[in-house]
């Protein structure tokens, strides 16, 4: 029997370049858009593995390699060495340049037969989840998740441009997150269709089982909440 999700890796020709993006085709070779949108640790296991468990939901999920002009298919762990290296990767980014390669990788996932005609959405973990922020602000899509999105409470002025539905996830315990953050947040997304989720028992990277953080329960939440939302908005 052959697997249900057919995974790849392809080339988005970009308005500055071409660039890579792991694609993952869902059971029935077709379905709404998912830009899934990574940590500082690049297009890695963890990414790849989620792109293939929404594609199984039934979207077609493109994880375009964010540091390409830096590092092209970073693909690293978590140790503190890992986390130095993301982390200056994440510092040197171009903010310009992020926004413009978020709008070609909607464009290419727009234009692509499986998706065409259906609708487009933006989720991403850390920093992916504040890229699904800026998308859900200047790119033009459907609808956006935002997992423990860093430093979203510190660009709100993003957030008057924000037409589309949003969900953001949160941990509790999550010291680079406080709540004080969550609640400016919540404030900036007031009177928008915006839902903001916070878990008692979870803190920063809950959803990554390769990580000491790792929450199940906050995890499974999270998933069944975002698949319900992206479903209702996508489909």
């Amino acid at each position: 029997m052959s697997a249900p999700v057919t995974p790849s890796w392809t080339a988005i020709e970009g308005s500055a370049g071409s660039f890579d993006a792991y694609l993952a085709l869902p059971p029935a070779g077709r379905g709404p858009g998912l830009l899934l949108l990574q940590e500082i640790f690049g297009v890695n296991e963890h990414i790849r593995t989620v792109a293939e468990q929404y594609a199984l939901d039934g979207f077609v999920v493109l994880a375009p390699d964010v540091f390409w002009q830096r590092q092209r298919r970073l693909d690293i762990g978590y140790t503190p060495d890992d986390i130095q290296r993301g982390r200056a990767l994440a510092m040197a980014a171009d903010k310009a340049a992020l926004q413009r390669d978020l709008a070609d990788a909607v464009k290419h996932l727009r234009a692509r037969p499986e998706v065409q005609g259906r609708g487009i959405g933006a989720f991403g973990y850390c920093m992916g989840g504040r890229l699904a922020y800026v998308a859900a602000a200047t790119a033009g899509i459907d609808a956006a998740v935002a997992y423990y999105g860093g430093g979203i409470q510190d660009m709100l002025d993003l957030a008057p441009q924000i037409r589309c539905p949003m969900q953001f996830h949160y941990g509790a315990l999550d010291a680079n997150i406080p709540l004080t953050a969550v609640d400016k947040v919540r404030a900036a997304m007031q009177g928008k269709p915006a839902e903001v989720f916070v878990y008692d028992s979870a803190d920063h990277g809950f959803n990554c089982w390769a990580r000491g953080s790792y929450q199940a329960a906050s995890a499974a939440l999270a998933h069944g909440r975002s698949l319900q939302f992206l479903a209702t908005k996508l489909f």
